[in-house]
């Protein structure tokens, strides 16, 4: 679509790296999951270049396996996991799991999502790792999939700030933990930078926070999305807005009709 609009005469995509992205939720409490290197092993198997190239055509960015990238503040940049199935097979034979494991995956779970899922149980393959890909309906996927299944995919479209991100899907007890992350050190670093008043000290809580989801967290990440519009040559005043189209919903206030 994007291609077909960039051909419109008098047209231009505004295309802002977003806070959107796409995930392979895993619970972390529900075998085999609860078991690191299982965890470890499914996020290695993960070819994200792959991802952002054939599904988003470019318009996104690389995930790291944590839920904030560098269009929130106080981002802190970690080591981007690579793609190596090496790794995930001997992270995989080191779990001692060896049973096919079953993703479930739905086309409203997001754009792509069925054929992500496909791509990934190649990849998945060249570790040694077998995944069962299910197909389920898109009616009720929403009550009956998503945060209900031990592994199927998912999208968020990022929040506000750090603090709203981890709060509403990372600390134990929230409604949306669709990872089933329970960590009691976790929540308290979300508590206690919520309250840092020292914006040094703060950016340093939420590199260790993210280091923890990313290291033990059973979020996938492979890739964020862009926000995307379209202008033409009269409209004046736009900016490019991380959080959502139409700058955030602030264009129709914002911007302008040039005559």
């Amino acid at each position: 679509m994007v291609e077909l609009i960039k051909k419109a005469p008098g047209v231009t995509v505004q295309s802002a790296s977003g806070r959107g992205h796409y995930v392979f939720n895993m619970f972390a409490n529900t075998a085999p999951f609860n078991n690191n290197d299982v965890r470890l092993a499914l996020k290695l198997a993960m070819d994200r270049k792959e991802m952002v190239d054939k599904l988003l055509r470019g318009f996104g960015s690389i995930g790291n396996d944590f839920p904030i990238n560098g269009s929130y503040p106080l981002f802190t940049a970690l080591p981007q996991r690579p793609f190596d199935t090496d790794k995930a097979a001997f992270h995989y034979k080191k779990s001692g799991h060896n049973e096919t494991i079953l993703l479930r995956t739905s086309e409203v779970a997001f754009p792509g999502a069925v054929d992500a899922a496909q791509l990934y149980q190649a990849t998945c393959a060249k570790a040694g790792i077998k995944i069962e890909v299910k197909r389920e309906p898109g009616d009720g996927y929403w009550s009956n999939v998503w945060n209900k299944q031990p592994f199927h995919t998912s999208y968020w479209g990022g929040r506000a700030v750090q603090d709203q991100m981890w709060a509403t899907a990372y600390i134990t007890g929230a409604d949306w933990n669709d990872t089933r992350f329970f960590n009691p050190a976790f929540d308290k670093m979300v508590v206690t930078a919520r309250g840092e008043l020292n914006q040094a000290k703060r950016k340093q809580m939420y590199q260790d926070m993210a280091l923890i989801v990313h290291n033990e967290g059973g979020v996938i990440v492979p890739m964020f999305n862009d926000t995307i519009d379209a202008t033409g040559l009269k409209v004046g005043g736009w900016i490019k807005n991380p959080n959502a189209e139409l700058m955030g919903g602030m264009a129709a206030s914002e911007c302008w009709l040039e005559a």
